[in-house]
């Protein structure tokens, strides 16, 4: 699995990333969700989350809560969220 970050660092020839191959099915999926720690993005992701398992068959959520909004979340949790998923949502909650 490839982790994209959102850091703004243009990138050189040589760190081009290749493409992901995008899933063609979300039934038997492991999503992980990545919470920002900002008010209410916890319910908003738990919600997305519950709307995909029932719709779409995702099998799985793995959570992992970052301890503020302000800083990265910690290399173990984005190196969890690679390990063990099949894609990751992350987003903003207010």
């Amino acid at each position: 699995m490839i982790v994209l970050s959102p850091e703004g660092k243009a990138q050189t020839a040589a760190g081009k990333i290749p493409p992901v191959a995008r899933l063609t099915s979300l039934r038997g999926t492991t999503i992980g969700v990545l919470d920002n720690s900002k008010p209410n993005a916890d319910k908003l992701a738990e919600r997305l989350a519950e709307l995909l398992m029932e719709r779409y068959g995702v099998a799985k959520v793995i959570t992992r809560r970052k301890l503020t909004a302000q800083q990265g979340a910690p290399k173990q949790y984005i190196e969890e969220l690679a390990g063990q998923a099949d894609f990751v949502l992350a987003g903003l909650g207010d």
